[in-house]
């Protein structure tokens, strides 16, 4: 049993299928994507900090004294089919997904017995969010279900008395923070529970030690459960079960512990925004490359995309999705269950990422860019006349290469055109005995 102590919790293994998995979908849904206007952090940039073009977007659009709560009954969810989402969200293939059960706006996507009248049950939708798509994920994909949940709340007023108190009173989390961790663990089986937002308090303030040894030890999904590291002033890339270290967190190196790449579509926004224009989604060639440095160095992916009011996932949002979808579909071998290899990127070619399956005894080279000479120099591999054998994923023939001295290779491409290219935004070579 594990005790609540980071010593005891960070000594947990990683359940397996989490580092397998590689690709997962954040979803950032809430009252934000009322306004969509600027960021999920709307209500904040407008309130507190008062920041001009959201106080000007508030003077143009609303009437004097429209409160953010006003925008509660608004967001209405008339088109939410969660079993639409699901076969988008399978499309891509992604292992799981992360909703936001709960942003640092405090309005819950369940009908939370702890958010009186500021849930997706008694305001707005008048639906159980999480738990009809948690349904239909689990009904038509084989993907991993994941929370989202913010510990903090900006404007809640036990938070803010508490914070006053420097953290010396606990009423907010014994009342709200925690109740709310439980209640969506027991009533849906989350596998991953992605916190966030620790509004400046130590962990001690939020019991995260004692929630996460309730979760590993006692909780219906302590086996294959997963967490985050964001539990506390200090927890942020030492303590949990994998690092998220920052937003849109990318080293480039390999990394010791277990990591994920949390990063947005939008480039600007995690929650969607009605004013975006189409240079502020990253092109599926953009995604791929985050995708493959990420797994490389040993990280996951986590791409968010942000539904609208109206419970629609964007068409520019589904179409990276699947565009994602049908490239792992060719070089999924080249990802998936896939471990770091000695080297992570090429010294001779740039925009040469490597994997590797050693008990197959095989390397991957996912190179982003197609020669126009149609050989492909690799500095990093040692291959050996008579052994090693090298293919690209799609194509069947074997394929020549000549070795270079002391260790590197230059493999003779296949002369295709674009339309007999397996894919057309990254492809991947597979190396079979090479050191």
């Amino acid at each position: 049993r594990y005790e609540p102590t980071w010593q005891s919790l960070d000594a947990r293994p990683l359940p397996a299928w989490f580092d397998e998995a590689k690709l997962g979908v954040f979803v950032h849904w809430g009252v934000f994507s009322v306004p969509s206007f600027g960021s999920e952090w709307f209500w904040w940039y407008w309130q507190k900090e008062k920041r001009a073009p959201y106080v000007k977007f508030m003077e143009a659009n609303y009437p004097p004294g429209f409160r953010y709560e006003d925008f509660g009954p608004l967001f209405t969810a008339e088109f939410f089919d969660p079993n639409q989402w699901a076969d988008i969200l399978k499309a891509s293939g992604a292992k799981y997904v992360v909703l936001t059960s709960k942003h640092h706006e405090g309005f819950t996507l369940w009908g939370s017995k702890y958010s009186w009248n500021w849930n997706a049950v008694d305001v707005g939708p008048k639906r159980d969010l999480v738990g009809e798509l948690a349904t239909s994920i689990r009904n038509r994909t084989d993907l991993r279900f994941g929370l989202y949940h913010s510990l903090f709340e900006w404007f809640n007023p036990l938070f803010l008395e508490d914070a006053t108190n420097v953290f010396k009173t606990r009423v907010f989390p014994t009342s709200k923070s925690l109740p709310e961790l439980y209640e969506i663990v027991t009533k849906y089986q989350p596998e991953i529970i992605w916190s966030d937002g620790n509004g400046n308090a130590p962990d001690s303030y939020w019991n995260s030690t004692g929630f996460l040894a309730w979760l590993y030890n006692d909780s219906p999904v302590r086996d294959t459960v997963v967490t985050n590291d964001r539990w506390g002033v200090g927890s942020i890339c030492r303590h949990g079960g994998f690092y998220t270290c920052s937003d849109r967190y990318n080293p480039g190196h390999l990394l010791p512990h277990k990591w994920e790449n949390c990063m947005t579509i939008d480039k600007q926004s995690w929650g969607y925004r009605r004013d975006a224009k189409l240079d502020d989604y990253l092109t599926i060639e953009e995604l791929v490359k985050q995708l493959v440095e990420t797994v490389s160095c040993g990280g996951n992916l986590l791409m968010n995309i942000g539904p609208t009011h109206d419970g629609r996932i964007a068409a520019i949002f589904e179409e990276r999705l699947r565009q994602m979808g049908s490239w792992l579909q060719v070089n999924g071998e080249a990802i998936y269950g896939t471990t770091p290899w000695r080297a992570q990127n090429d010294t001779a070619t740039p925009e040469v990422w490597y994997t590797s399956r050693p008990k197959e005894s095989q390397v991957y080279a996912v190179f982003l860019n197609w020669p126009i000479s149609g050989t492909l120099a690799l500095g990093e591999p040692r291959a050996t006349l008579g052994e090693t054998e090298v293919r690209l994923i799609g194509h069947k023939e074997l394929l020549k290469w000549v070795a270079l001295e002391e260790k590197g290779l230059v493999v003779a491409l296949p002369q295709l055109s674009l339309k007999q290219l397996p894919c057309q935004w990254g492809w991947a070579l597979q190396m079979t005995n090479v050191s």
